[in-house]
């Protein structure tokens, strides 16, 4: 399919929205700031980051971005591979913030896909943890002709790491309702994909977000109150950016929920949505800016799966 212009905005919204939300969540992690408090693309929190600088979240989508790029199908053993060794490459880079379970599976530097997910796989332990939720938003570019491919692969790319039921299946639930949103411009998709995964587990776990609220679902370091949170704060709120302060004043894991709205926000209303003034100050691993996150969607849909 060629992507019509309103499209093709929605398609860089993606990683942009995911850099936005994680970069104006960086300052306020494992925070709860106040109704009054001014949430702004400030820096500083646990690891001083730079105004704009996005953190781990970005630095891993955009990991799985570049293999996606340079391999278009990223759900074959040669595409995992390449997954597997942009993680390793960032995990080169000594990154000052890595969660613990990534960690655990990075720091053996497997270079397969294969070798990681059996490491992920004989992790012991809670390995639920939102950690590949927050890098799933690229994956929905890769697939935007294929529903099922696009499925298949937010789940395998998530195993790498997280390989866990609960975090496999949310990152197809997201990554499914960011591909729907690029096509269409609608969230219907996440309800729409309730029907590919464990619909009696989620389900209701959508309706709680919705009418419910963030101490509802404090826990959001865990896959399932991550998607929650990041929900909550969308069905909240009327645009872009004030959906992404809600993800943040919901407090907790803050770059990262904001990360994960980031995704399907920037699939549902465009990079054109997303402030000047934070565009302008986006950065990080390795390197890049907004223009070059730009060029790295292009890259992908020109080449994605048919």
């Amino acid at each position: 399919m060629e992507l019509t212009p309103e499209q093709a905005d929605r398609a860089a919204g993606v990683l942009l929205g995911t850099a936005a939300g994680d970069a104006l969540g960086a300052g306020y992690e494992f925070t709860y700031p106040g109704p009054d408090a001014e949430i702004r693309m400030k820096g500083g929190g646990s690891f001083m980051w730079a105004p704009g600088e996005w953190t781990d979240d970005t630095a891993m989508a955009v990991a799985v971005a570049r293999a996606a790029a340079k391999q278009g199908d990223i759900c074959n053993p040669e595409g995992l591979d390449a997954v597997a060794a942009e993680f390793v490459a960032w995990w080169d880079s000594q990154p000052k913030d890595i969660g613990n379970q990534t960690r655990q599976v990075l720091e053996w530097r497997d270079q397969t896909g294969r070798a990681m997910q059996m490491r992920a796989h004989d992790l012991t332990g809670l390995k639920a943890g939102n950690g590949s939720l927050m890098r799933t938003a690229p994956v929905a570019l890769a697939y935007l002709d294929d529903a099922e491919k696009c499925g298949k692969a937010a789940k395998l790319v998530s195993s790498l790491t997280h390989y866990d039921m609960q975090a496999m299946q949310a990152c197809k639930l997201w990554t499914l309702a960011i591909r729907h949103a690029v096509i269409h411009g609608t969230y219907d998709g996440l309800r729409e994909a309730l029907s590919q995964v464990d619909t009696g587990f989620w389900e209701p776990l959508l309706d709680k977000a919705e009418t419910g609220s963030p101490a509802d679902f404090p826990k959001n370091g865990w896959v399932v109150h991550a998607l929650q949170t990041a929900w909550w704060a969308i069905t909240h709120a009327e645009t872009l950016p004030a959906a992404l302060e809600l993800a943040v004043r919901a407090g907790g894991d803050t770059d990262t929920t904001a990360a994960i709205a980031g995704g399907l926000l920037g699939a549902r209303w465009g990079a054109s949505a997303i402030p000047a003034e934070w565009l302008s100050i986006l950065h990080g691993y390795p390197g890049y800016r907004t223009e070059d996150l730009l060029a790295l969607t292009r890259q992908i849909t020109d080449r994605r799966v048919p």
